[in-house]
Protein backbone atom coordinates (compact mmCIF):
# COMPACT_ATOMS: atom_id res chain seq x y z
CA UNK A 1 0.00 0.00 0.00
CA UNK A 2 0.86 3.59 -1.01
CA UNK A 3 1.02 5.81 1.40
CA UNK A 4 2.91 8.75 -0.41
CA UNK A 5 -0.35 9.93 -1.60
CA UNK A 6 -1.56 10.92 1.29
CA UNK A 7 1.01 13.47 1.94
CA UNK A 8 1.32 12.82 5.60
CA UNK A 9 3.93 14.77 7.22
CA UNK A 10 6.08 12.43 9.24
CA UNK A 11 8.00 13.51 12.13
CA UNK A 12 11.64 13.66 11.13
CA UNK A 13 13.15 12.47 14.32
CA UNK A 14 11.17 9.27 14.37
CA UNK A 15 9.04 9.09 11.81
CA UNK A 16 5.69 9.13 13.46
CA UNK A 17 2.38 10.90 13.66
CA UNK A 18 0.18 11.46 16.53
CA UNK A 19 -2.95 9.32 16.37
CA UNK A 20 -6.05 10.84 18.71
CA UNK A 21 -8.15 8.45 19.79
CA UNK A 22 -12.18 9.33 19.49
CA UNK A 23 -15.30 7.55 20.35
CA UNK A 24 -17.14 7.94 16.55
CA UNK A 25 -20.67 8.07 18.83
CA UNK A 26 -19.71 9.76 21.81
CA UNK A 27 -16.79 11.69 20.39
CA UNK A 28 -15.05 11.07 23.76
CA UNK A 29 -11.40 11.14 23.75
CA UNK A 30 -10.39 7.65 24.51
CA UNK A 31 -6.44 8.13 24.11
CA UNK A 32 -3.16 9.32 22.42
CA UNK A 33 -0.86 7.30 20.87
CA UNK A 34 1.67 7.11 17.83
CA UNK A 35 1.88 5.42 14.23
CA UNK A 36 4.33 4.73 11.98
CA UNK A 37 4.07 4.29 8.57
CA UNK A 38 3.93 0.35 8.60
CA UNK A 39 0.88 0.54 11.75
CA UNK A 40 -0.94 2.78 9.50
CA UNK A 41 -1.24 0.47 6.55
CA UNK A 42 -2.10 -2.37 9.17
CA UNK A 43 -4.83 -0.16 10.90
CA UNK A 44 -6.24 0.57 7.39
CA UNK A 45 -5.97 -2.85 5.79
CA UNK A 46 -7.20 -4.35 9.03
CA UNK A 47 -9.93 -2.03 10.14
CA UNK A 48 -8.50 -1.98 13.67
CA UNK A 49 -5.91 -0.23 15.24
CA UNK A 50 -2.31 -0.27 15.08
CA UNK A 51 -0.13 1.81 16.74
CA UNK A 52 3.55 2.27 17.55
CA UNK A 53 5.16 1.22 20.72
CA UNK A 54 7.73 3.94 21.49
CA UNK A 55 8.41 2.03 25.06
CA UNK A 56 8.56 -1.55 23.22
CA UNK A 57 9.94 -0.25 20.01
CA UNK A 58 7.49 -2.40 17.89
CA UNK A 59 3.68 -2.96 16.58
CA UNK A 60 0.91 -2.66 19.19
CA UNK A 61 -2.33 -3.79 17.80
CA UNK A 62 -4.83 -2.28 20.22
CA UNK A 63 -6.70 -5.12 22.22
CA UNK A 64 -4.68 -7.99 21.14
CA UNK A 65 -4.21 -8.93 25.11
CA UNK A 66 -7.40 -7.14 26.28
CA UNK A 67 -9.57 -8.08 23.60
CA UNK A 68 -11.05 -4.35 23.30
CA UNK A 69 -10.32 -3.67 19.69
CA UNK A 70 -10.80 -0.57 18.24
CA UNK A 71 -12.69 -0.82 15.30
CA UNK A 72 -12.02 2.09 12.88
CA UNK A 73 -15.07 3.84 12.03
CA UNK A 74 -13.02 6.83 9.84
CA UNK A 75 -9.86 8.46 9.96
CA UNK A 76 -9.09 12.47 9.77
CA UNK A 77 -5.93 14.42 8.96
CA UNK A 78 -5.14 17.89 10.44
CA UNK A 79 -4.74 21.19 7.67
CA UNK A 80 -1.14 19.87 8.07
CA UNK A 81 -1.17 16.36 7.63
CA UNK A 82 0.80 15.55 10.88
CA UNK A 83 -1.63 14.61 13.33
CA UNK A 84 -4.47 12.15 12.57
CA UNK A 85 -7.60 11.58 14.37
CA UNK A 86 -9.22 7.96 14.61
CA UNK A 87 -12.89 7.30 15.21
CA UNK A 88 -13.36 4.33 16.66
CA UNK A 89 -15.78 1.60 17.76
CA UNK A 90 -14.29 1.10 21.12
CA UNK A 91 -15.03 -2.85 21.66
CA UNK A 92 -15.88 -3.55 24.81
CA UNK A 93 -16.63 -0.25 26.26
CA UNK A 94 -12.45 0.24 27.80
CA UNK A 95 -10.01 1.85 26.28
CA UNK A 96 -7.40 2.47 28.92
CA UNK A 97 -5.33 -0.52 30.62
CA UNK A 98 -6.72 0.82 33.81
CA UNK A 99 -9.48 -0.51 32.95
CA UNK A 100 -11.66 2.76 32.39
CA UNK A 101 -13.23 4.02 29.03
CA UNK A 102 -10.75 6.67 28.60
CA UNK A 103 -6.62 7.15 29.35
CA UNK A 104 -7.37 10.86 30.54
CA UNK A 105 -9.75 9.98 33.52
CA UNK A 106 -7.21 12.59 35.32
CA UNK A 107 -7.87 16.56 35.49
CA UNK A 108 -5.93 19.37 36.98
CA UNK A 109 -7.51 20.38 39.94
CA UNK A 110 -7.28 24.47 40.88
CA UNK A 111 -4.71 23.17 43.86
CA UNK A 112 -2.23 22.05 40.56
CA UNK A 113 -2.41 18.29 41.49
CA UNK A 114 -4.01 15.19 39.58
CA UNK A 115 -7.86 13.92 40.58
CA UNK A 116 -9.40 11.40 38.95
CA UNK A 117 -12.26 11.93 37.31
CA UNK A 118 -15.57 10.46 38.78
CA UNK A 119 -17.13 10.14 35.61
CA UNK A 120 -14.48 7.38 34.48
CA UNK A 121 -14.50 5.02 36.91
CA UNK A 122 -12.73 1.49 36.57
CA UNK A 123 -14.89 -0.69 34.45
CA UNK A 124 -12.76 -3.53 34.63
CA UNK A 125 -9.97 -4.30 37.18
CA UNK A 126 -6.75 -4.79 34.84
CA UNK A 127 -5.65 -7.69 36.58
CA UNK A 128 -9.01 -9.39 35.42
CA UNK A 129 -8.27 -7.86 31.66
CA UNK A 130 -4.32 -9.13 31.31
CA UNK A 131 -4.49 -12.40 32.95
CA UNK A 132 -0.41 -13.88 32.54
Amino acid sequence: MDLSKLNLNWNQADNLIPAIVQDFQSKDILMFAFVNQQSLQETIKSGYATYWSRSRKKLWKKGEESGHLQKIVNIFTDCDNDALIFQVEQIGGIACHTGRKSCFYKELSPIIEWRERKDLPILKNPEEIYKK
